[in-house]
């Protein structure tokens, strides 16, 4: 009866020595956090998207976990001082941000790195037809939807509007898309800006309640010296018939919006997420979640970064050819 005693007792102690070494190995899995956006927004669909995706879930060595925050700017930040091992950026405060140019900000961020490109985000100006508004500069003395404050819409709508001379010239009016549109639509202001992928649905509902024209600033911006003086910006048009009633081409501009790491990350982590998520399988995850990382590929995968690779990165592209 003893020795069955000692023998239970013994299994028992084995199991329980089992069960802790391998809630150690659980405790001791690094977690890598990924700066994503505000709730609903496309920034904090590509952290989740990336978080949820099963071959991801499935690393042993490191878990991806998706966390909310205020955009791009906070992104840049968080990453900078680790707090974000992975964060989504426009390639614009990348490239303002390492070389000391933000907004009322000198300081350098120089510990974050890009990734990959994900999408372009193009300025859209939205007026009614028949304004006789035409160039962005015609909005002197209009009220105008420049974005939610300290998003990267309004930090975009300031620096061009200010390159232009017309940011003190007008009424402006911070919020949301959706909440421009409404006011747009109740004759409460007269243009209104957002700098996201197209079709917006801010824009289709605003097309729904008003005839609405899209303002010609790819015009603006390269009459300006927009582009020279700001490199990481894109040329790109909205397709006629994007919204409806406007069945022209309307000449636009873009930012890149990057998947970004701190320095810090090792190159065999970012190395293993690119390899999961660029792949067939993993870019069709990435367009079941939103259309919009359809923009994703391979060839284009460092298309809009005027800034420094992380080294795993750099490994990864030079291996499918995109880099040499």
């Amino acid at each position: 009866m003893k020795n069955k005693i000692y023998a239970v007792i013994v299994v028992a102690c084995v199991a329980l020595i089992m069960t802790l070494a391998l809630s150690g190995d659980v405790v001791a899995k690094k977690r890598y956090v990924f700066g994503g956006g505000p709730a609903g927004g496309t920034f904090q669909v590509v952290a989740n998207a990336i978080q949820t995706y099963k071959p991801v879930k499935a690393i042993p060595e490191f878990s991806v976990r998706a966390q909310s925050s205020a955009g791009s700017v906070e992104n840049l930040r968080k990453a900078n001082a680790g707090k974000h091992a992975f964060s989504v950026v426009y390639s614009g405060h990348v490239y303002l941000g390492r070389n000391g140019r933000m907004k009322n900000d000198t300081k350098k961020y120089e510990n974050v790195m890009a990734v990959a490109y994900l999408y372009g985000a193009p300025a859209q100006l939205v007026v009614k037809k028949g304004s006789g508004i035409k160039s962005a500069k015609d909005l002197v003395g209009k009220k105008v939807g420049v974005g939610n404050a300290g998003s990267g819409a309004f930090a975009n709508c300031e620096m061009f509007f200010t390159h232009l001379g017309i940011w003190d010239k007008i009424e402006r009016n911070a919020m949301g898309y959706n909440d421009a549109a409404a006011a747009f639509g109740n004759n409460q202001l007269d243009a209104f800006w957002l700098f996201t992928a197209f079709p917006s649905g801010a824009v289709i509902m605003a097309a729904q309640t008003n005839d609405i024209d899209l303002v010609n600033i790819g015009k603006d911006a390269q009459d300006s010296g927009y582009f020279k003086k700001y490199p990481y910006f894109g040329k790109l048009s909205v397709p006629a018939g994007t919204y409806r009633g406007v069945d022209y081409e309307t000449p636009s501009f873009f930012d890149s919006t990057l998947w970004v790491a701190n320095k810090d990350v090792p190159a065999d982590v970012v190395y293993k997420l690119l390899s999961l998520i660029f792949t067939d399988e993993g870019l069709k995850h990435m367009v079941d979640q939103k259309k919009t990382f359809k923009a994703m590929s391979v060839q284009d995968g460092v298309k809009g970064i005027v800034t420094p690779l992380h080294p795993g990165a750099e490994k990864f592209w030079k291996e499918k050819g995109v880099l040499k």
